[in-house]
């Protein structure tokens, strides 16, 4: 048994149990690979620790990978597709230029594994097992990774122009998040994965200066963290300015991205819509303040929803292929 096996916790265990009740694992399994490369999770989560020596951001990247990938066409690695003679790569939507990253750590995963187990472990697993690595080494949960996904032949660049956006409504966000199966505990839990990382000036800056085209800062946003951001990303400077999403520990995975929220410091219009927006209090403000008073109910509701996210229409049995690389379609 790996050293990722035997760490599970308990409450990563119960979850896994109560989504086994509810059917999820008729398609996937925990041990899909326990014959086949039994050091899967040791080799994934390797990788991951290097490549964080070079990139503190890392983490955070890689966890989203699983959310640009899974809201497009299921969890299926068509995000990780080059362009090419067949395909018109979802890399190149704006909400994954200059933005979704990762790739070259993806590609040295896929290497060190057809390294230790050739054509045996797909590219859209490796998206799922790098994002759990990624949260537990970041101080966050971990879970039990459902796997046997098979990856696609294809990518989808018209539905990646229609991922859940920084820019969306309360209603426009619950509206995507019900369209692949996933409800408002689900959307508000993998909202917190926002407690990490980095987000680009252009995906804020209206909300300093120009909100809903009013000529003014959004009226939700905490005053002395505007003036904090509006130093960080001045009126016309660099779009692609970097600034932390959580103010308070912006490496680390906890709870604090539901305590900025809760004081008006909610990075993103979709971050702060979940508590201010109309409509929030009868639906996503109360669970924000439920995670805000309990990073243990956070954690727990994270973990269920990730495995939840993972399991949105997965290739499976014959369908699909396993990638020799991740970038391109085999015979390609």
């Amino acid at each position: 048994m790996s050293s990722y096996s035997s760490s599970i916790s308990s409450t990563a265990l119960v979850i896994f149990f109560v989504l086994l009740l509810r059917g999820i694992e008729a398609q996937l399994s925990s041990d899909f690979y326990d014959d086949t490369c039994p050091d899967v999770y040791d080799i994934v989560r390797n990788v991951i620790e290097q490549a964080h020596e070079s990139d503190i951001r890392i983490y955070a990247s890689l966890t989203r990978l699983q959310f640009h990938d899974c809201f497009v066409q299921g969890c299926d690695g068509s995000l990780l597709l080059d362009n090419s003679s067949t395909i018109v790569s979802e890399k190149n939507s704006p909400a994954n230029k200059n933005s979704a990253r990762g790739f070259p750590v993806v590609d040295a995963i896929k290497a060190a594994l057809e390294d230790a187990c050739p054509g045996v472990v797909s590219c859209a697993d490796i998206i799922v097992l790098a994002a759990e690595a990624s949260v537990e080494l970041s101080g966050g949960p971990s879970w039990c990774v459902l796997l046997g996904r098979r990856d696609s032949t294809t990518a989808n660049l018209t539905s990646s122009q229609n991922l859940p956006s920084p820019f969306d409504s309360l209603q426009t966000l619950r509206s995507k998040f019900s369209a692949v199966g996933l409800n408002d505990t689900d959307l508000v839990a993998l909202s917190g994965a926002h407690t990490f990382g980095r987000a680009h000036c252009r995906f804020f800056s209206g909300r300093l200066y120009n909100f809903s085209g009013t000529g003014r800062p959004d009226p939700t946003l905490n005053g002395a963290y505007r003036v904090q951001l509006q130093q960080n990303c001045p009126q016309n400077a660099n779009p692609n300015g970097l600034n932390n999403l959580d103010p308070t520990t912006p490496n680390i995975f906890d709870y604090y991205y539901f305590l900025n929220v809760e004081n008006n410091r909610g990075l993103l219009q979709s971050d702060q819509e979940l508590l201010s927006a109309a409509g929030a209090a009868s639906t996503t403000a109360p669970i924000v303040n439920s995670f805000a008073s309990d990073q243990s109910t956070f954690f727990c509701n994270f973990a269920a929803s990730m495995i939840n996210m993972g399991n949105i229409s997965p290739l499976t049995g014959d369908q699909g292929e396993i990638r020799e690389n991740c970038r391109v379609v085999n015979d390609s």
